[in-house]
């Protein structure tokens, strides 16, 4: 009788645990990997792989490897592409429904990236580097965070990009780009429209890498499929 009524605890506890995990999990769940290349870790608790059509997960870290790429789908479509050496961090996400985002902050610690916006309204979008805050309306930048340097180039639509002391530039036209450095304390930001990097050599380097995707065409199972063309080209 002492054993039938530990087995039924120990179900009843099981169930528990089952009901009760798979909501947090859901809802820390904001998007997927969709083009993996060589070395891509999550940087959390533990140090695991990241595979294509693994979940992302509020909080945590990705960083790419030498000779390594990614492309992260979020919820809202949103689509992040990593170059070698890089990493970001997912700092905050406040969901409006299962698609839209109220509120998503994503710092670029380090590397090459390229951020196409998705379905949310524009305002909920803050992008951060050790030396800018990113402000973006219907957009695709190009960004390169570098000890002592930011460089933010407009390939579609607009941003506004400052700096920790609220100095800002607002990049309105295809090629405006902002460069804030920092040396001996004193921060700047200046503007051109003759950007001296743009993400474009990195998309060569793998498949799929700038390929735009939405997230429910984001699937292991399914390699990417470019629907709405290159974007290497800009």
């Amino acid at each position: 009788m002492n054993s039938s009524r530990s087995l039924f605890s120990l179900l009843a506890l099981g169930l528990f645990v089952a009901l009760t995990a798979h909501p947090a999990q859901a809802q820390t769940r904001v998007g997927e990997a969709a083009m993996v290349k060589n070395e891509v870790l999550r940087i959390a608790a533990a140090t695991t792989p990241i595979n294509v059509g693994d979940a992302l997960l509020r909080d945590e870290t990705v960083r790419t490897g030498l000779e390594s790429a990614a492309r992260l789908v979020m919820a809202d479509s949103t689509n992040l592409s990593l170059g070698p050496n890089a990493s970001l961090k997912l700092d905050r996400t406040v969901f409006d429904d299962e698609h839209h985002y109220r509120d998503v902050a994503i710092r670029l610690t380090s590397g090459a990236f390229r951020f196409v916006t998705g379905h949310s309204d524009k305002a909920a979008y803050k992008i951060t580097t050790p030396l800018a805050t990113i402000g973006v309306r219907g957009t695709v930048l190009d960004i390169l965070s570098q000890r002592g340097k930011t460089t933010v180039v407009l390939q579609e639509g607009a941003s506004t990009v400052c700096t920790s002391s609220r100095q800002c530039i607002d990049l309105t036209q295809p090629g405006d780009t902002a460069i804030i450095t920092s040396s001996g304390g004193r921060t700047t930001i200046q503007k051109t429209n003759n950007p001296p990097w743009t993400f474009a050599a990195t998309c060569t380097q793998a498949a799929g890498l700038c390929t735009v995707t939405q997230f429910a065409d984001a699937s292991p199972a399914t390699p990417p499929v470019d629907d709405t063309g290159m974007l290497c080209g800009r």
